[in-house]
């Protein structure tokens, strides 16, 4: 019996597009957090920060994906930055906890036209974009349930 190998080629990888795309939408970041001295990692962070303003650090990690080796260098950079500090919880030592500064909250009203500037790189309706947007998180999800059956 003869093997079929289709499913090796790269034009039936759904993971293919996905990667190309979130590296070139991290690409076309760039600039734009440049002139605010953020890496992409960085301002998905103070994304959430500006939304919060404080959370723990296991809560936030799991927000946004991250695992705490990549998390806590990351966190070190934006307190010396002075955007964020960490702290141990009062009630329980053992949870760190970030919170936004007033410099973080400054940063907020540069960062604030960056969404829309990125809106116009990326050639989708509203209604497309709130689709991918929906498929996406729906993948998401299905990981999540997967690994914590694994």
């Amino acid at each position: 019996m003869q093997k079929n190998y289709d499913g090796l080629k790269l034009d039936n990888q759904l993971c293919f597009p996905l990667y190309a795309c979130s590296k070139e939408i991290v690409r076309m970041y760039k600039p734009f957090l440049d002139d605010i001295d953020l890496t992409y990692t960085q301002y998905i962070t103070m994304m959430v920060m500006w939304e919060v303003e404080e959370i723990n650090v296991k809560s936030l990690g799991e927000r946004l994906y991250l695992d705490s080796g990549t998390l806590t260098p990351l966190l070190k950079k934006l307190e010396a930055k002075g955007y964020i500090l960490r702290s141990r919880s009062k009630t329980d030592e053992r949870n760190l906890i970030v919170s936004l500064t007033d410099e973080g909250r400054k940063l907020r009203d540069k960062a604030v036209c960056i969404p829309e500037k990125m809106a116009g790189c990326v050639r989708l309706t509203r209604e497309e974009a709130f689709e991918l947007y929906r498929l996406l998180h729906k993948v998401l999800i299905g990981i999540n349930e997967e690994n914590e059956n694994v």
